[in-house]
This record gives structure tokens, sequence and C-alpha cells, in this order.
């Protein structure tokens, strides 16, 4: 009698994948490969082994201490070039494939799958389907964005955890919403950080659909256009963030796109539109008033009066006073309000929270000359924030452009440049931004190939002897590259730690 092989093309493998919707289901003997083993990767495999799903993790060859401990776990893997199809992919015949975020959808691992009718799931999807491991599931706030998205996450968990409420902030901000599920304590709130690459993958109904208490997109501007192929399917994947909320959808006042996707979005019956913005605000929204930072979305006489979170002048004392931080408050507050924090508790929460390193930081100030460290700034639209709160600056600029022209920005804050200093692989294209929109403005380069291996001078070292010497008194000399960092450094912390060394050893303090 022949032996029948049910893979993810028959209809009993996709029912079983249909009924995959608990921790308690019966995830034993699956067969899942994971594509990727960095931070998402390794808690998918780690997450599946504990379930007694059969694994396989492909990724690319590297020193890694995640592999011994897959050993550890037992679970088998496969180093190779990712770009042809490892013999042992089609040995599994996997029944799903979970994808980490670095893979583009045109992968041609992602194209074997579609080939073969294989289920591709992220791992926010899988981590939505078992987060009832702990018993009550937590509530889910979502915040993706082009920009502030970390930030809006820190603050939104900060005011919740004064409320009283236990909640963990994760996904892309850095700790696995697959960890933060598994966490034996449980958790009422988790604030979640989506990136376009995670909310591609997530699906718009179904079991595997997402149903947040409340969703945020802070902002959109083109960005990431390499791995999505096109602004509007950066942009559709963003929108993604409003299906199914249950109780408000957040959207920029400021960026009429926000709005859109929320127009377009289905929601839960119920679901509210709250705007936050720097202007007055009006019912539904969030916003300034005379400096007083107020609500008029969540209380009953919205259409009468609001109520006062903080201050300008608190938010400035606190660090928190550039626009693009005060915007990040509005949003988070919107999210807060949402779920119940007072007024008061969100003002207490605010005095005593500071923004992470690398963000508009300062790093001196000497000479009446301030040197600020925003490496976070890794498109143009994060840098347009960050010049946008200063009046006279040498800007620090360049990296990887990731498909991203930079020309606008350039044309848009000439006004306010002093001069600029150039780095990163991607020169030639801000290089000729300048000569376009301000050929007359002081404009250093610094070659890509000139580092301390090479028998030259470091590449921050060079950029802050370069800023000095233009800066005068009254001005900013300010880190926002506009790009990513992998081109020169490990990340954009790395770029900022090493701006923040080399102005250090140039002020000799």
């Amino acid at each position: 009698m022949a032996v029948a092989i049910v893979n993810s093309k028959t209809p009993a493998a996709g029912d079983r994948l249909n009924g995959l919707v608990s921790w308690h289901a019966d995830w034993r003997g699956l067969r899942v490969a994971v594509f990727g083993l960095g931070v998402t990767g390794f808690a998918a495999a780690d997450t599946l082994a504990e379930l007694g799903a059969d694994v396989l993790v492909l990724a690319s060859p590297g020193a890694d201490e995640r592999f011994d401990l897959l050993g550890v776990l037992g679970v088998p893997f496969v180093q190779a070039d990712l770009r042809q199809v490892p013999a042992e992919l089609a040995a599994q015949l996997p029944e799903l494939i979970i994808v980490s975020p670095g893979f583009h959808p045109d992968h041609p691992l992602l194209l074997w799958a579609v080939e073969h009718n294989v289920p591709v799931w992220g791992d926010i999807e899988l981590a939505w389907r078992l987060r009832d491991k702990v018993g009550t599931p937590a509530e889910w706030l979502l915040v993706t964005g082009t920009n502030g998205k970390t930030t809006t996450v820190q603050l939104t968990a900060t005011m919740l955890a004064a409320h009283g409420s236990r909640v963990a902030p994760c996904g892309n901000i850095g700790v696995p919403v697959l960890d933060a599920i598994r966490d034996p304590q449980g958790w009422d709130v988790l604030v979640v950080e989506l990136s376009s690459y995670q909310l591609h993958h997530l699906p718009a109904n179904g079991p595997g659909a997402l149903r947040p208490w409340a969703s945020l997109c802070l902002n959109i501007a083109d960005d990431h256009l390499d791995w999505h192929g096109s602004a509007a399917a950066y942009r559709a994947a963003k929108a993604k963030v409003y299906l199914n909320t249950a109780v408000a959808c957040v959207y920029n006042t400021a960026d009429v796109a926000t709005l859109a996707m929320v127009q377009d979005a289905d929601v839960q019956d119920g679901a509210r539109a709250i705007g936050f913005g720097l202007g007055v605000p009006g019912p539904s929204e969030l916003g300034i008033v005379d400096g007083i930072v107020c609500d008029r979305a969540f209380l009953e006489d919205r259409f009468e009066r609001a109520l006062e979170l903080t201050t300008v002048p608190h938010l400035v004392a606190a660090g928190l006073g550039a626009p693009h931080v005060i915007m990040d408050v509005l949003a988070a507050s919107s999210l807060a309000r949402s779920f119940g924090v007072e007024p008061a508790t969100i003002h207490r929460a605010l005095e005593n929270f500071h923004l992470d390193a690398h963000r508009i930081e300062t790093v001196a100030i000497a000479d009446d000359v301030e040197w600020i460290d925003d490496s976070k700034a890794t498109n143009p639209h994060a840098a347009d924030a960050s010049l946008a709160a200063y009046e006279s600056v040498v800007w620090v600029v360049g990296g990887l452009l990731k498909g991203v022209d930079i020309a606008e920005l350039v044309q848009k804050h000439i006004g306010r440049l002093r001069g600029a200093v150039i780095i990163g692989v991607d020169r030639v294209a801000v290089r000729e931004a300048f000569a376009r929109h301000a050929p007359d403005l002081t404009v250093f380069e610094i070659d890509a190939n000139d580092t301390v291996s090479n028998g030259g001078e470091p590449v921050m070292t060079a950029a802050v002897r370069l800023a000095a010497s233009i800066a005068q008194a009254g001005d900013t000399v300010l880190l926002a590259p506009a790009a990513a960092s992998m081109d020169q450094f490990e990340s954009y912390a790395e770029r900022g730690r090493l701006f923040n060394q080399a102005v250090h050893d140039f002020l000799g303090r």
C-alpha cells in the first residue's frame, strides 16, 4: 500500500494551520522551516521547539552563539548561501515557513515557498496565535511609522507602568514578541513596535489576523524602498497596523496619509479615529493650546473642554521639547489614554522619562557650539525633523540611502545650514544634491575608504575635525545622517558612540 505524503498543498495541512490559534493547540510534529537566525528567527525556533514542532532553521554562514544554542535545543540547522534553495529544505517538505524580517519578498527562498504553496508567517502572526500561554492574553497596542516608533513605544510603556499595568514594550524595539508572550509572569498589555517588514507578512483576516486594542501610525515618508519595491507597497504595509482595531486608531493630523489609512481600514465596531498634532486640537484629538498639552478625545464633554496632560515648558525641562519628540509624546498619550491612564499619571511619567542614547542627544557644548548626536536619524524623514529643531547647523550626513532621494531634504533646509560633512558610501547622491541646491555652501566629503585600516583617519575623527572648522558661535553640529549605518559601522548606535568619542577627544574632555 502506498504511503501518502501530506504537505502544505493538501487541504489537511491547511485545515491544521487554521486550527493552530492557541499555545494549547497541538503543534507537535508540525514541519516548520525558519528562515534567518537573528533575534526574531531564534525566538521563533526556540518557541516552536518548545511546542514540539519539527523545526529546521536556514541561515547564512557566520559565527553566532545562537547556532550553539540551537544544538542545545536539538534543532537542526543549515548554514548556506541562501540565494540557492538548500536540499534540506526541499527534503523537509515544510508545512509552514516562519520568515525573519530581513528577507525581501523576492528572496529565492520565499519565491520557492510561493511555488510550492507553503504558507509564510512572520514572527508577529505566530506570537498572536500563541498569546494565551500564561492565561488571559494581554491586550496589544501597535505602533508603526517611518520615524519615532521606539521612543513612542517607550513613552507609552512608561505611562502604562505608572498606571499600574503590567506592560512589556516589545517587537521591533529589540525584545521579540515571542519572548514577551512566553514570560511566565504574564502581562496586561504589550506595546508592540512593528516595522514595515513585519507588517508586510500580516494577514488582513483569518485566524492569524491581529485584533489590537489600539493602533498607531506616527508618520509616513518614503523609506525601505529597496525592500518593498515601491512607495505604494511600503505604505500599504504600514496601513495594515489599523486592521481590526477595537478601541482607537491613532493618526497624525499633520500627515494626511495616516488619516487615509484609518479611513480605509476595516476595524471593529466602536473603534474611534483619534488625531494628534502640534496645533489646537479639535474634538477626538490631542494637541497644544497656549503651551498646554491637551486631550480632547478621551472625555465625555470633548466638544466643550479639554484635559491638561502636561505643558511644553515641562517637556523642554525634561529634554523632550523638540517638536518631533512632542509629537511622540502626544501619540503615546493617545494610546495610554485609550487604555484608561489618567492625565496626572501621564504628567508624572513624563517628568521621569529620558530619551535613549543617539536620539537628539547633547554630546557637548563648547565655545557656544552645541554638538548633537541623532545617529538614530537613519532616513530623510527623521533627519528632517532633527534639522528643523535647530536654527544654524553644520550637518554630518550620509551612509546607506536605501534607495531614497535626499535632494528634497537638502533643498528644504539650505537656509539653516552653515555647512556639511558628507560620510558614507552613497556620497555621490548627497554631493550632487548639495551641488544642485547649494553650490556655495561649504561641504566636505570623507572618502569611505579613508579609514584606519587603510592608514587614514577614522571617519568620525575626520568628521568632527572638519565640522569644527566650519562651526561658529551659536551653531549646532548635528549628526543626523538621513541614512543607514551598516556601510561603515555595525549599527546606528556604534556610529553615534564613535561620534561622541570623537567630539570629546577633539574638545579634550
